[in-house]
């Protein structure tokens, strides 16, 4: 019988290129890639990267001392068909904590075989050495460094990770393409004495037909007589086929050095003529130079130190890549170069897990006119791309044209951060219409952020969409962000963001949260399509309001301005959106936006669905934006009406009509109802007749009472809590006034009104019943203007 018995006592090293070739349930090593708010990436082979969601660890994400190009292990705990992985936490860290280790090879015949550890006393597992380095495994001397530089440096490009026994061409080949270790080696091997091949290791020298002169072939000679007496005759044979692979490339090289002399009379002359042969080429260009040296020029976006080398992102005018530069692992390479600085760079483009990247030969800042040349360019170019020519409603409608300019002022501001490598941060309330409009705009940037940067998780780093629970910006709201943003810039060289309040930041409420924005020259863009103060045009650089517009919105919903605002941003996703306005209205939907629903597909009862849907799962788990999800509900049946996401939709809306209408069946039997002045008031005391710490939240809750049980066109519902109550009615009311005449009838109680959006006031608690009086009183009042 095999000696284990289970998967899960062993870690396997994965050797596969697919994700959906991983064994869920089984526990991989991998190396930390990169970290996300939300996560940490980890990568278990070349291509192939999984996410460990923060909602996973054992700890805080803040408090995880893993550091990009850690060797960590995970458990895979699924693969969804796109391919993304999702990963588990591992108690176990270390090699000595599992039972034993396998090669899990699904393209190979090594699959399933026993691996030897470091910490079982077998062979040390690692990368394969880059070319020309004076060790190999099997060293004595600093063995377990050389290891642990080795496989940062193959995490970022700078060499290629694979078993030591078995190294392919292709790995072979990325490890001797290093200029920098290459050349570090090459000195090395030149200066330290190392004894002369013999017997095996010498003859697979000759076998391999190196015939070039001593001096060519001493470098290669001494590292292959250093394979032999470390390895054996296996090893010598390995190393000895490399000595003789880089002996043909030396003569190789010194043929071309010849000719080159020949015909420029001088090597230095023949360098100065293949750099002026270099010529500028633009980044969206790379991926048909993949193997070739290109120069570029542009801005440095980014900055990041790894365990290997350092990466740079540079911008131009068509886009942005990361470039790798490598003088010592873990150490920072060109360390005069900043954020924001004009560039040349040369180098070779690679593909590396299937994104772009260049390997850096010379970076060079550029000052004076030539930086203000590359300056200027980007600038004309970001304008020039940044800017929709104009805006096209999804239907007809007067509050939407009415702001026109202003929709394409923040569809700029959206647009520009992207081209200039600023996040966006969406935030919006956590209620149905707060994530159409939400969604919406998401939906439109993340394949703009696709197209301008290589790398897989731009998306993530990029484009961030957070709930709030409150429809208002306060202090609490805009210092988790500004700590977010200062941490991102201070950590990871981020620049600060471009924040775009949906459906909230309209009023002044918010007025402190985006005064604290202003203190660090954040942009901030305010789209609402509810009342709006005018303070509020001063606190941010684009404020899309119909009312301040002087147009009538009150049949207008922030779901339907929010994604007019997102097919100006993006015209790509025009089809993708046309049922949002619908499902973003609870009631009196535009007969445009209904049209617009149903020619897309989408009939009353399925923008019912997602309407119900997603005003249940905005309740749970708030603070989350649930990407992937609100995405399966809005967007995933488009493609097939037919399929699964459909009926997740109807689903999840079964689940809210089901809860919500036991809510509704005990608060409706405990309703106070009262006549006031010849108007029909109901009142529920919110504290003794509802559950208000589990769905529907208050606001939803008020909002169905009020429709199931109005009666007439003038009618009054307040709901009251301990400290706080709501009011709706059938003609608009203004909640400010209300409560300023509340706080007269009752002085002592503190009455303000804090949310206008949701007509909620605020009171001192032990003087409930006075203020529930007063503010019926008021209410009514308000009614018979």
């Amino acid at each position: 019988m095999d000696w284990i018995t289970h998967d899960e006592d062993l870690w396997f090293d994965f050797r596969g290129n697919d994700p959906h070739q991983l064994q869920p349930g089984r526990f991989y090593r991998g190396t930390v890639d990169g970290f996300a708010e939300f996560g940490v990436f980890i990568d278990l082979t070349s291509g192939v990267t999984g996410l460990l969601h923060r909602s996973e660890l054992d700890q805080r994400l803040e408090s995880l001392d893993w550091e990009s190009g850690d060797t960590v292990f995970v458990q895979v705990k699924n693969v969804r068909d796109n391919g993304n992985v999702d990963l588990a936490w591992s108690k176990r860290q270390s090699e000595s904590e599992f039972r034993g280790a396998r090669v899990h090879d699904p393209n190979g015949d090594a699959d399933g075989d026993r691996l030897e550890t470091s910490e079982t006393g077998g062979d040390v597992v690692r990368h394969t050495p880059q070319e020309g380095t004076s060790r190999t495994v099997g060293d004595s001397e600093g063995s377990s460094e050389n290891g642990a530089t080795d496989d940062a440096e193959a995490d970022e490009g700078n060499g290629s990770p694979g078993p030591t026994e078995e190294t392919s061409g292709e790995q072979a080949a990325d490890a001797t393409d290093d200029p920098e270790t290459g050349a570090d080696a090459e000195a090395a091997a030149t200066t330290n004495d190392a004894p002369e091949p013999t017997g095996d290791a010498a003859g697979a020298t000759d076998d391999s037909g190196s015939g070039t002169e001593a001096e060519s072939e001493s470098a290669p000679a001494q590292r292959a007589a250093e394979a032999a007496d470390s390895q054996g005759a296996a090893g010598a044979a390995s190393a000895a086929t490399a000595a003789s692979e880089s002996a043909d490339e030396s003569a190789d090289d010194g043929a071309a050095d010849d000719e080159a002399t020949d015909d420029e009379a001088a090597d230095d002359e023949a360098t100065d003529g293949d750099e002026a042969e270099l010529a500028r080429v633009s980044v969206d260009s790379l991926g048909d130079r993949v193997g070739d040296e290109v120069r570029i020029e542009g801005t440095i976006v980014g900055v990041r130190q790894t365990g290997g080398p350092t990466v740079f992102e540079v911008r131009d005018e068509t886009g942005v890549v990361d470039c790798a530069a490598f003088v010592e692992a873990g150490v920072r390479a060109y360390p005069e170069v900043e954020v924001d600085d004009a560039v040349r760079l040369d180098g070779e483009v690679e593909l590396r897990r299937n994104e772009l990247q260049i390997e850096t030969e010379e970076l060079t800042v550029l000052d004076g006119e030539a930086g203000q040349a590359v300056t200027d360019r980007l600038e004309a170019a970001v304008t020039d791309r940044a800017r929709p020519s104009s805006v096209e409603p999804l239907a007809p409608h007067a509050p939407v044209e009415a702001v026109t300019d202003r929709l394409v002022d923040a569809a700029e501001a959206v647009r520009r951060a992207v081209l200039e490598s600023r996040p966006v941060v969406v935030r919006h309330a956590a209620t149905a219409d707060g994530y159409v409009a939400g969604a919406a705009l998401e939906r439109a940037v993340l394949p703009l952020v696709r197209e301008e940067y290589a790398t897989s998780d731009a998306e993530y780093h990029y484009f961030t969409r957070r709930p709030l629970d409150d429809p208002v910006y306060d202090m609490d709201a805009t210092t988790n962000d500004v700590t977010r943003m200062l941490q991102d810039r201070d950590r990871h060289d981020e620049k600060l963001p471009l924040v775009v309040l949906v459906g909230t930041g309209s009023t002044v409420e918010s007025s402190d949260g985006l005064g604290l924005l202003s203190v660090y020259d954040v942009e901030r863009v305010v789209v609402d399509a509810a009342a709006a103060d005018p303070d509020v045009e001063e606190q941010a650089e684009v404020v899309v309001n119909p009312e301040l517009a002087g147009a009538d919105a009150d049949d207008l919903s922030t779901g339907a301005l929010g994604a007019v605002l997102a097919a100006t941003v993006n015209a790509d996703v025009r089809e993708d959106l046309a049922h949002l306005p619908a499902v973003s209205y609870w009631e009196d939907a535009p007969e445009g936006y209904l049209d617009l629903a149903r020619e897309a597909g989408f009939d009353e009862e399925r923008t019912r669905d997602l309407r119900e849907a997603v005003a249940l799962e905005a309740y749970y788990q708030s603070y989350e934006d649930k990407r992937e999800l609100i995405t399966d509900i809005l967007f995933g049946g488009q493609a097939d009406p037919d399929a699964d996401v459909r009926s997740l939709a109807a689903h999840v809306a079964e689940q809210f009509r089901i809860k919500l209408d036991d809510e509704l069946e005990t608060a409706s039997a405990n309703l106070e109802r009262r006549t006031e002045d010849g108007i029909e008031v109901a009142v529920l005391d919110a504290d003794a007749y509802t559950h208000r710490y589990d769905f529907p939240p208050t606001p939803l809750l008020v909002d169905e009472l009020h429709r199931r049980h109005r009666e007439g066109d003038r009618f009054v519902t307040v709901v009251a809590s301990m400290d706080e109550l709501f009011v709706r009615a059938t003609d608009e009311v203004d909640v400010r006034a209300i409560a300023e005449t509340a706080r007269e009838a009752v002085p002592e109680a503190g009455v303000t009104a804090v949310g206008v959006r949701e007509n909620r006031i605020e009171f001192l608690s032990g003087a409930r019943d006075a203020v529930v009086d007063a503010v019926v009183d008021a209410a009514v009042a308000s009614l018979d203007e």
